[in-house]
């Protein structure tokens, strides 16, 4: 660690405001395909836990389908701070656990995949519409935990991911493409969410 890293690092851990605890990066498929690409992934994961993190939630963007297997093969060489669970775009079971990863399942899709589960409990008499709620739908999605941070690298776009999720996300864009990424980088994304006040919406 560098004298700035440092210096961020003890800015961190004296700063009054919360440290995000779930994490969420978006990512795409060129991004990987970069020289020491799962490198970065495996160190900004160890950053994340060891900066007060205590889930991380990657989300991984794909224009050719014909990728994710490869995609998968290297998430699952990768040495990581904790387990790691994946879901693609055909998965409909839920997911847990500290380290979630998915590789192309869009948000739209989930969404979609969600209400149309509902639709079909309604038709088969078990739900009744005027019941249901925000929880019914949250139930039926495949990542369920909303993210405090969501960081993009790159470019200020989101792509088609936690559409629901991240309603209330605090997010944050940083112009350092994913194969530069530092621990400079991740700090400064943390401080600057320690530095804002949520409002869920309010």
């Amino acid at each position: 660690m560098g004298l700035y890293e440092w210096a961020l690092a003890r800015r961190h851990r004296r700063h009054p405001g919360r440290a995000p605890q779930r994490v969420a990066v978006i990512l795409t498929e060129r991004d990987l395909l970069e020289p020491g690409a799962y490198a970065t992934l495996r160190e900004l994961l160890e950053w994340a836990f060891r900066y007060d993190a205590t889930q991380v939630i990657v989300m991984i963007s794909v224009l050719d389908e014909a990728v994710i297997d490869a995609l998968r093969r290297g998430i699952d060489r990768l040495e990581a701070p904790h387990p790691i669970t994946v879901r693609g775009p055909t998965d409909r079971a839920s997911i847990s656990g500290p380290i979630q990863v998915n590789i192309g399942l869009g948000g739209r899709r989930e969404f979609t995949t969600a209400v149309r589960k509902i639709a079909e409990a309604v038709a088969a008499g078990e739900l009744d519409p005027a019941s249901i709620s925000a929880a019914d739908i949250e139930s039926n999605l495949v990542f369920t935990d909303e993210p405090d941070l969501l960081i993009k690298t790159g470019a200020e776009r989101l792509s088609d991911f936690m559409i629901w999720q991240s309603v209330y996300s605090e997010l944050h864009f940083t112009d350092v493409n994913w194969r530069d990424l530092r621990l400079r980088d991740y700090l400064r994304a943390v401080l600057d969410y320690q530095n804002r006040h949520r409002r869920f919406g309010s």
